[in-house]
């Protein structure tokens, strides 16, 4: 990933951003970011959909560890969500999310895309 692993960014705030972002998507179904950090964050997403599926006490716990509160929904909220999203694409095996350019940014060209739960 050419943005998020250039010089200068820790590996905490990789971290923290994909995190963030893993939340956002949880909570709003569809965010707006750069290209390569929704590709990065895409592999993170459907690996904690596929992890919810399991529903146990131990892969709860491990979702509770990577997910952040974000505005309108806590932790807890965020893993009920999950839950839900779990029991939908329940039969589907991966593919949970798409990702969809929409064109390049003003300023520094940098190419925009939006990543949504299918």
């Amino acid at each position: 990933m050419s943005y998020v692993n250039k010089p200068g960014k820790t590996s905490s705030w990789r971290n923290m951003v994909i995190r963030q972002q893993v939340s956002d998507i949880i909570a709003y179904n569809k965010i707006q970011t750069t290209f390569t950090k929704a590709k990065e964050t895409q592999r993170h997403v459907e690996r904690l959909i596929t992890l919810a599926k399991t529903n146990t006490l131990a892969t709860k716990r491990r979702i509770l560890s990577i997910i952040k509160d974000t505005k309108n929904a806590d932790r807890q909220a965020l893993l009920k969500k999950l839950d839900a999203l779990a029991k939908k694409y329940a039969k589907r095996h991966g593919g949970y999310t798409r990702v969809l350019r929409i064109g390049k940014r003003n300023g520094d060209n940098t190419e925009i895309a939006v990543i949504e739960l299918v």
